[in-house]
Parts: C-alpha cells; structure tokens; sequence
C-alpha cells in the first residue's frame, strides 16, 4: 500500500469479474480519505469474445452492485478499445474526463493496477501507483480476476469463493457464468472475436460483396419462406438480397456471425436503414459454442463459404458433423439446409504431376519461415513477387495442413491432387495469404460430403453436385499450372466447390 490519501483512485481494467480481495483492497486504499474509485472498463465495446466475455453493462451493474455492497464511492466509465499505443494513459485520461468533467491528476489520484506494463503507462506520467494483487506488501499472493474466471469456464466451483457477491449475484441473475465457458473454451474462436488474427476483412467483405448476386441467384429458388438464417453472414450482403425479395417480405431474416468485425457492420447497416424487412436480427454466436435456435424452429439456414472454416480451424470432420448436426436438430422437417462452398477432388489422395510456371516473378533458393513477422503489406509484396513454383515451396511452409512433394523435373513437382488444388486455389490471395494458408479447402471430397449429410440425418436434393469454377481455372490457374497423369497424360481440372441442397426429412 501507499501513504497518500488520495482523493480518486483509478482502476483501469476489463473487470469482467470482481473478488473479495478486491474489495478489501480498495476499502483500504479508499477509506481514510473517502476517495471515490473511478472504473476505468477497457475494451468496453467488446464482448462475446475470450478476451471480453462479459458485455459491458454487465459489468458495469456489477461494479455498481460491488461499490453499494462494499461502502465504496464508484464511477463507471466506458473506454472504448484502440489499437495499441504507448498513449493509453493519456487517452483513458481525456476519456473520463470528457465522461465525468474530471481531470484526474497525480496530485489527487492513484492509479491502481496490478499489470505491469499499464502501471509503468501511468508511472511515466507521474501517477503513483497501487499494485493490488501484485503489491509486494501481501503475503500471500492472491488470485487474479482472470484467472478466477478461468475457473469458472472449466467449471471449478472454487471460483464462488474468490469472486465477489456482486459478480455472483449479476451472473446468477443473467446466466453469464454459461455465456464465460462457452466463449472462453470455444475450440474456434479467438481472443478478439475471430476465427483468425490475420485476415484483412476489408478485403475479405469487399470480394463477398461482389459476389453476394451471383450466389444468391445460384440458391433463391430453394430457400423456403419463414425464418431464414444465414450462418457465416459475413457483413450482411446476401439477407440484403433476401431482403428485397417480394415472396419473404413476411419472413424472419436472421444473420449469425461469430467475427466482431462484421458482425459490427451488419448492426451498423441495420441502424443505418439498409433492410426494409422489420424482422432482421443479428447475433454474434459461435453455433458449435452451443445452440443458438430452438429445435425445429429454422426453415431455411445458408452457409456460404463457411464450412470450409470450421474444418480448418476446428477438429476437422469432427467439427463439421457436430456442425451439421446442429443445423439438422434447429431445422423444421422438411427445411433445407443450403451450403455453397469449396470442395476436393473425388479422388484428392492420388498423386499426379503439376508443373508450375518459373518465370513469372522471383525464384528465391529457400522459402522463408518468418512471414509471422512482417507487417501485412511486406506478406503482400514478398508472395506477389515470387514465381507460381516458388509460391508453392512458400505455401508448404506456411499451410497448416502439412504434405509432401518432391522435385520431378524444372517446375514440376509429384504430389497427391488435394494438395495441388489446395495451392492452386489458393495461391493468389496474397492480401490474406498467413490467414488463407491456415485454410484447407480440399479436406472433403463431394461424395465424402454426402455420407457426412446422411449421417447427419440430412436427404440430399438432386439439386446438389460438385462444381467446377472455370473462370478460377481459365484466368488464375491453367495460365501458370498444368495437371499430368504420372505417366504424362494431360488430366482434366476437377472439381473446386459444391452445392449442396439437403433437407430435414419431413418425418423426422
């Protein structure tokens, strides 16, 4: 502890959880000068995601709740997460001082932080500091909020005794505590409310637009009327479509989105006016987190371009089928399930021989292993500037699916046909290339795809086939790469998507 009697102390934090020896902390600190403890909340715009599990007006009425039950004098103040700065100090400073009128100064305040690297923020500029749990006075090392709430997502009823009444009593009454362990153990989502850290979504909800006509048109014709989700809504572009369609105006459109980022932007357009259907909803869930609608309760659920995420970043075929049969327990009998997204070739594990172009960019004697290191735009430049024979030594290093291939003459390379197509559609996005190189597209084949269904309990619709995108394979891929038997016989390109059109039987 320290000697001054301040009149505020700051407490900068999260606060997604609250502990006794918080408020034993605090009381000490407070009460000889009656000092009123400003809550500084971080990441305030945040929530749903394993960094901020809790929203913040949940927190807040715990902090609320927390300062009547322990005598403490309390301000709550939003602050809205920024990139990172070694500014953060300031910046918290202005904002409760543009929140409150109070300008906080190291004459009348305390700072009190129990994170190293904050406190040294606000040391910088003069504050004194309290370090709660960290304070080399306690003798005993008590346990932090978060790692109480760690014990609480892994199910460890120890974290009643830590966390303070406030906190159980507004989970208890909010149901949060179940909200924390399926955000925090989800096995997809990240800590920023992501499937991957390295995605530029602006260039990922720019090219889904583009095409978002295209793809509805390809499906409209089996949607069925009544409440109708998209999983994976990205930023909304395809319920847009399904919004001005005359035969749903009396439809429920719902979007699901587990990335912040969009899920953000759906919100924002929907506050903007862009839908004139009342009844559009969205929800930022993980559907493999937990159930997200009622069963039988959806008619028609889309998923574009999504699945092949949730076998990349999740237990592969395990989690599709986990995935698939939530979709099966949530749809009405004789709803559709409609799925458009990448597919491997019928027969992915046989090895054939692909001969990539060498002079068209740099051919560098060894592939480069720290692309995690550079900026975004240095990832771009450096990928775009190699040959397509190039690129591949650089895919296998950094694809997150590991295979084999060895040299079979200049520019040509043995290796089995999923792994080549798993390259050859993917080569050219370079803007996303450390996020699309932790993607498989080839891991199931159509017909794989099917037994997968029918396990599910799904019938598939004539409608559904495998697809070839030749646009893909006439402008990106026959230009630089060409596809022989081991004997050299010229093979056909196979297969790059699916549709898939599968229904709940109506028995069932």
């Amino acid at each position: 502890m320290i000697d001054q009697k301040p009149r505020y102390v700051l407490f900068p934090g999260r606060h997604h959880l609250l502990t006794r020896f918080q408020a034993d902390y605090l009381h000490r600190l407070a009460s000889e000068s009656e000092a009123t403890i400003v809550w500084a909340v971080t990441s305030a715009n945040h929530d749903n995601t394993r960094r901020n599990p809790v929203p913040y007006h949940r927190r807040e009425a715990a902090i609320e709740r927390f300062s009547l039950l322990s005598g403490l004098r309390s301000l709550v103040v939003p602050i809205f997460d920024t990139a990172p700065t070694d500014a953060f100090a300031e910046v918290t400073l202005k904002s409760i001082a543009v929140a409150t009128g109070i300008d906080l100064t190291p004459d009348d305040t305390v700072v009190a932080c129990s994170t190293p690297e904050v406190a040294k923020l606000y040391e910088r500029i003069g504050f004194p500091i309290a370090l709660v749990e960290a304070d080399p006075e306690l003798r005993t090392t008590p346990e932090r909020p978060w790692d109480v709430l760690l014990r609480l997502a892994a199910g460890d009823e120890e974290w009643r005794k830590l966390a303070h009444p406030a906190t159980i009593d507004v989970f208890e009454r909010y149901r949060l505590a179940e909200t924390v362990r399926t955000v925090v153990e989800d096995p997809l989502v990240g800590d920023e409310g992501g499937l991957t850290a390295t995605r530029d979504y602006r260039t990922y909800v720019e090219a889904f637009a583009d095409a978002a006509e295209r793809k509805w048109s390809a499906v409209r014709q089996y949607v069925r009327p009544g409440r109708i989700v998209d999983i994976g809504c990205g930023a909304g572009s395809l319920l847009e479509l399904a919004d001005r369609e005359p035969g749903l105006h009396e439809s429920d459109l719902i979007g699901v989105e587990v990335a912040r980022h969009l899920y953000t932007e759906c919100v924002h357009k929907k506050a903007q006016g862009v839908f004139r259907n009342a009844n559009v909803y969205f929800y930022q869930r993980n559907v493999l987190g937990g159930a997200i609608f009622a069963d039988r309760s959806v008619d028609t659920t889309l998923t574009f371009a999504l699945t092949h995420e949730i076998w990349s970043y999740g237990r592969q075929r395990e989690s599709l089928l986990q995935f698939a049969s939530r979709i099966f327990d949530h749809t009405v009998p004789g709803g559709v399930w409609i799925n458009s997204d990448v597919c491997g070739p019928d027969d992915r594990r046989r090895e054939v021989l692909l001969d990539l172009a060498t002079d068209d960019g740099a051919n560098p004697e060894q592939p480069r292993t720290d692309l995690a290191e550079l900026s975004s735009g240095e990832v771009n430049q450096y990928v775009a500037g190699l040959s397509t024979r190039a690129r591949l030594d650089q895919f296998a290093v950094d694809f997150a699916f590991p295979f084999a291939f060895e040299p079979a003459g200049e520019g040509t390379v043995r290796l089995e046909l999923g792994a080549a197509m798993d390259f050859l559609t993917r080569k050219d996005y370079v803007d996303n290339w450390l996020s699309e190189t932790k993607e498989q597209f080839c891991g199931l084949s159509f017909a794989e795809w099917s037994d997968l269904l029918a396990e599910a309990g799904f019938e598939l619709d004539a409608a559904s086939a495998p697809i070839r995108n030749d646009w893909v394979i006439d402008n990106r891929i026959a230009p630089v790469a060409s596809l022989t038997e081991l004997d050299g016989r010229p093979l056909a390109w196979p297969s790059t998507h699916l549709l898939v059109v599968a229904r709940r039987p109506r028995n069932s």
